[in-house]
């Protein structure tokens, strides 16, 4: 059987209602695939907690977390992928990338431009949804 993985990925908008897209590095799974940032929910935190944790980790940033945008299951090829993502805000610190190949911040109608993982695919299609 599968291993179910907890994930959750924050969905950065500035002030220019661009999104921050993240770039898989390739030394990671699913390598060069664009993805929202964050990461597994450890045993004991809620989803908020490690949202905060996660982008404190791979971005140096704090961040103030919202709304639930998505929930989302995919099966890969591995591991079964429970991602939920969330509104976020930057509340200090610049985005850098501290484990992704890229970082780059992008309009909501050119988000279907990038070749984005799966899982995150969903979440897209509500932002797209949005619009308007």
């Amino acid at each position: 059987m599968k291993k179910t993985v907890r994930v959750v990925g924050a969905v950065i908008e500035n002030e220019k209602s661009e999104i921050l897209c993240a770039l898989r590095s390739p030394d990671m799974a699913l390598p060069n695939l664009w993805e929202f940032p964050g990461g597994k929910i450890e045993a004991g935190e809620t989803p908020e907690e490690s949202l905060k944790r996660e982008i404190q980790e791979e971005l140096a940033c704090e961040i103030e977390v919202g709304e639930k945008i998505e929930e989302v299951t995919h099966e890969y090829e591995a591991v079964i992928v429970n991602l939920l993502t969330y509104r976020s805000r930057i509340l200090s610190g610049l985005p850098t990338p501290e484990e992704h190949a890229e970082l780059r911040w992008v309009s909501r109608d050119r988000l279907n431009d990038l070749e984005w993982a799966p899982a995150d695919i969903p979440t897209i299609t509500q932002l797209m949804n949005r619009l308007g």
